[in-house]
């Protein structure tokens, strides 16, 4: 009597996307807390290397800049091409070890490469997480998820100051870099477990290497152009000339990627109004965003003369907005589309620059001048960060999640960056007696953000305009 063996083949279990919202969500934590906090403790970076100069030690802060700004588009080309979780596994183990690194490196030099090293971490980290959640996620429960997402970024932008000044303060500078190893450890066993792998269905082609280092050195030319424009002052010699050859090797990249059949990025996700325009808004707000958080820490140390633990604090109600808000307006903008949201949105935004405009002075006086500011700003960020992200993404294809969300990170990025630049240059030199003056145009920065923002959404389609593919049901086999 023969007896036929038929191997048991286990039946793949569905995922629950709300669990891989929450792991996407504590890796992207991690890297836009890790992002602040080291402005807050690089005073104390550099008596730990009193040998080493200003210019030197800048660039712990600069170099993680530029290459995370120059790596975020081809790491999420990557991501779409090998895989959404291998990529995002691979850059949440390069983060966490680099933090390791940082925390433990002898020499400024060594704390410099082990940043780049964890600014490439942090570009796989972050468009694949998004790309993550929108490949798990329906369409129309995109528009929440990504407000959740983007709600945990803005609060990790907004406490890391505060957190910083307190590891600082009772141990020292290495304690936040070693602060993300837990997280990582926890994010990485959660990622194992729960998150699906996915990628892009015609796995046969492969993106143009040459257009990929085309397009990374075009985004490091522009990056340390807007980075070392403090330094070099923009009108020099030096700042022009890397910008120029930053947009030329951008014209190049462009030129090339029309002319070859796998490009490194399909520029035709800019035909898309939704992708084009979302990421338009994406880079006038985030200009304003970033200017208005790094502002308004100088103002009430250098004016109010706060310690850094107390202006840190003084931030923490707007997010404190946005974490209950956006969720809420993801909701609803799931119902009536993010360009409703997004227009009101930029002009509260500006609102909150006509505000300070109308009452911030040189005396203290928190409670009727920066929280009433804080409140109506978080309530502006609440209803559009999270939904530029989802206008950003919504409706493309499922083989470019991480390309286009990763599109919509590095103008993030930029925007971001030329904010901080924007607001050393406006600022000047500020004394007692022109403080008032000079911070008003950071003000004004505020609210022509806010108003091009909304400009900008108007062109947004509408609603019955968007056509959303619905992903399908990701589940996970054994071998994930």
């Amino acid at each position: 009597m023969t007896f036929r063996v038929t191997p048991m083949t286990p039946e793949p279990r569905q995922v629950n996307p709300w669990s891989v919202l929450g792991v996407a969500s504590l890796a992207a934590f991690m890297v836009f807390l890790d992002t602040q906090v080291l402005f807050v403790a690089f005073d104390d970076i550099r008596a730990s290397f009193p040998s080493v100069s200003f210019a030197t030690m800048s660039w712990t802060l600069s170099a993680y800049t530029i290459a995370l700004a120059a790596a975020l588009v081809p790491a999420g080309r990557m991501a779409d091409r090998f895989g959404r979780r291998r990529v995002f596994l691979i850059g949440l183990v390069a983060f966490t070890l680099a933090s390791v690194l940082c925390a433990f490196a002898p020499t400024a030099g060594l704390l410099v490469v082990f940043r780049v090293v964890q600014a490439l971490g942090a570009a796989a980290l972050v468009p694949s997480s998004l790309a993550i959640v929108l490949s798990v996620f329906p369409a129309p429960k995109v528009p929440i998820a990504v407000a959740v997402w983007g709600a945990i970024a803005a609060l990790a932008a907004a406490v890391g100051p505060t957190v910083g000044a307190l590891l600082v303060q009772t141990w020292d500078w290495r304690a936040v870099f070693l602060a993300n190893v837990p997280v990582g450890a926890v994010a990485l066993v959660l990622a194992l477990r729960l998150v699906p792998e996915s990628r892009e269905a015609d796995r046969a082609r492969f993106p143009d290497p040459f257009g990929i280092l085309l397009l990374a050195g075009a985004l490091t030319l522009l990056a340390l152009g807007i980075v070392q424009s403090n330094q070099w002052e923009w009108a020099s010699v030096r700042t022009i000339g890397v910008l120029v050859a930053g947009f030329v090797v951008l014209g190049w990249f462009v030129r090339r990627t029309l002319a070859v059949p796998h490009p490194a990025l399909d520029l035709r996700l800019f035909k898309r109004p939704s992708f084009r325009w979302a990421n338009i808004a994406t880079a006038a707000f985030m200009t304003g965003f970033t200017a208005m958080f790094f502002a308004q820490i100088q103002f009430t140390l250098g004016v109010w003369h706060y310690g850094i633990v107390r202006a840190g604090l003084a931030m923490v109600p707007g997010p404190l907005v946005v974490m209950a808000l956006a969720p809420l307006f993801g909701r609803l903008a799931a119902r009536i589309g993010q360009r409703a949201l997004l227009v009101p949105g930029g002009l509260v935004y500006a609102g909150t620059g006509v505000l300070l405009l109308s009452s911030v002075g040189t005396d203290p006086s928190y409670a009727t001048e920066l929280l009433p500011a804080g409140l109506i700003g978080g309530l502006g960020v609440a209803l559009v960060i999270p939904q530029l992200a989802s206008a950003a993404v919504q409706g493309l294809p499922p083989d470019e999640f991480g390309a286009g969300a990763a599109v919509n990170q590095a103008i993030r990025q930029f925007g971001a960056t030329f904010g901080v630049a924007l607001v050393v240059a406006l600022l000047g030199t500020v004394t007692p007696l022109n403080a008032v003056d000079h911070f008003q145009r950071i003000w004004w920065l505020l609210v022509a953000s806010g108003v091009l923002t909304s400009v900008a959404a108007l062109a947004l389609p509408r609603p019955e305009r968007v056509a959303a593919p619905v992903p399908a049901p990701a589940t996970v086999g054994a071998e994930a």
